[in-house]
């Protein structure tokens, strides 16, 4: 199987996926770059980078957590379907819950799930303020608010994680591998942003587990509940 341009750069970080979850990934390239022609839901400049900039920056997540068979996910503020679909394709097993405020962006994100044969994801219509009556296991979301605004946004949709759940803990610079409470993609400098929410996440760097310079200064943030 031919593989499309740009998938070697996850093919090295990730080895294990399955022929299927390669086929899957593969087809990523042609279609977003098809549905960004119609639907701008990925800066022009970067459909070039899909794989690095973003297929490659949602699978980040999956280096220190592993979601578990049977887990809800739920992504807010998904717009093409990152980091939802990459991990959804992860992670097979698990499943996801793509929101966003904006028909249009969830229409490209349909499209893509039935294209690739994704079974795993739901998608909805919605502002994540407006979901009731539904509880997750873990939320993440890719710079699409403050900390203080995602945090106060999925606080009310993750269920509590009970003390007795497993949790096994990495050194250095990794933490928990099976994951609770809201995990964030950021860029930049986050002191203000940190501080303002009133929050004490753990920070890994993103750079330090893909060496590559369109992840410096982008961190993964996971505050726990």
């Amino acid at each position: 199987m031919e593989k499309a341009k740009g998938l070697e750069v996850v093919l090295q970080y990730f080895e294990d996926f399955t022929p299927a979850q390669i086929q899957q990934l593969s087809a990523l390239g042609g279609l977003y770059t098809e549905w960004n022609a119609k639907i701008n839901v990925i800066s022009r400049k970067d459909i070039d980078a899909l794989y690095e900039k973003h297929v490659l920056h949602s699978l980040s997540i999956a280096v220190p957590f592993t979601f578990t068979p049977g887990m809800e996910v739920i992504d807010i503020g998904t717009g093409g379907g990152f980091p939802g679909i990459p991990l959804a394709i992860l992670f097979p097993e698990t499943r996801f819950h793509l929101v966003d405020s904006i028909g249009k962006k969830i229409k490209v994100v349909d499209a893509i799930r039935e294209a690739i044969g994704l079974t795993n994801v739901t998608t909805q219509h919605i502002r994540a303020e407006e979901i009731k009556d539904r509880k997750f296991d873990v939320a993440v979301s890719r710079a699409v608010a403050p900390l203080k605004e995602l945090h106060a946004w999925s606080q009310p949709l993750l269920r509590k994680r009970k003390r007795t759940d497993p949790t096994q803990f990495h050194s250095g610079p990794l933490f928990a591998t099976i994951p609770s409470g809201l995990i964030c993609l950021k860029g930049g400098d986050l002191s203000a942003e940190i501080s303002e929410s009133n929050t004490r996440p753990r920070m890994v760097e993103i750079y330090d587990l893909f060496p590559l310079n369109e992840f410096r200064e982008k961190y993964l943030l996971n505050v726990r509940f």
